[in-house]
């Protein structure tokens, strides 16, 4: 089973995305990030279930959708993964992702 990591860039991405939720509705938004977090438990024993998005020198990206969001991850090793960030899908990624 693959060991999931999250970066600090993801982990602000998802404290974005609470708290504009939040905004409006408190449980919802602790709805939205509990299922984030399942989505990605997914990775565990299906680490290449995302689309490829490009190949990077530490290895390659993938992206993970859920509901309105893509989940970009990185495979370092068959066992070895980085979430990048979560974002909605109405952003354009190239701008965050390297």
């Amino acid at each position: 089973m693959a060991h999931i990591k999250w970066t600090e860039q993801a982990h602000g991405w998802l404290r974005e995305i609470f708290d504009y939720i939040a905004q409006d509705n408190p449980a919802a938004a602790h709805e939205v990030i509990r299922s984030i977090y399942d989505k990605t438990r997914t990775l565990r024993r299906f680490p290449e279930i995302g689309y490829k998005y490009r190949d990077v020198p530490e290895g390659e990206i993938r992206i993970l959708l859920y509901g309105h969001y893509r989940i970009a991850y990185l495979i370092q090793a068959p066992d070895d993964i980085a979430i990048l960030g979560v974002f909605h899908g109405a952003l354009n990624i190239e701008r965050y992702l390297p």
